[in-house]
């Protein structure tokens, strides 16, 4: 007689997966604010961390009315990125940030929760930044574009 075991749920890996997302990006946050080339250890640094950092317009998967900014960390199975959600805010230029959801994604299973606390306060913090330089508004009108 075999005995097989399921393999843990995306929801059941999620939490150990954002803890070490998150700790690598703190990490990486010091090192760049110190100096927007000091290389952390065994990551690089902050510019090179993830594979791409893109606007997901509204429509573009099945059941998504919403567009985001995706922070994609890795790609395959499996696979997890961060997801800002908020809208251009007009009257002074800036975005309005009202949801941030960390995914972890693995074969046909996926789970996805809000960031809160100080998880959430550093991904504002890297997105005020991106927002600076220029970089939340170009990838957005350049995925809007066509």
């Amino acid at each position: 007689m075999t005995s097989t075991t399921a393999a843990p749920t995306c929801r059941e890996r999620w939490a150990e997966h954002k803890r070490g997302r998150m700790a690598d990006l703190r990490r990486l946050w010091a090192a760049y604010q110190r100096d927007p080339e000091e290389s952390v250890p065994d990551l690089g640094t902050l510019n090179e961390y993830g594979l791409g950092f893109d606007y997901v317009a509204p429509d573009t998967f099945n059941g998504q009315p919403r567009g985001y900014w995706r922070y994609q960390l890795s790609w395959g199975g499996p696979s997890d990125e961060i997801r800002i959600y908020g809208e251009v805010a007009k009257e002074y230029g800036g975005l309005a940030i009202d949801r941030i959801e960390y995914v972890f994604l693995d074969w046909f299973d996926g789970h996805s929760r809000a960031l809160v606390g100080r998880d959430a306060v550093l991904v504002r913090e890297i997105m005020a930044d991106f927002q600076e330089c220029g970089t939340l508004f170009h990838t957005r009108a350049k995925a809007l574009e066509g």
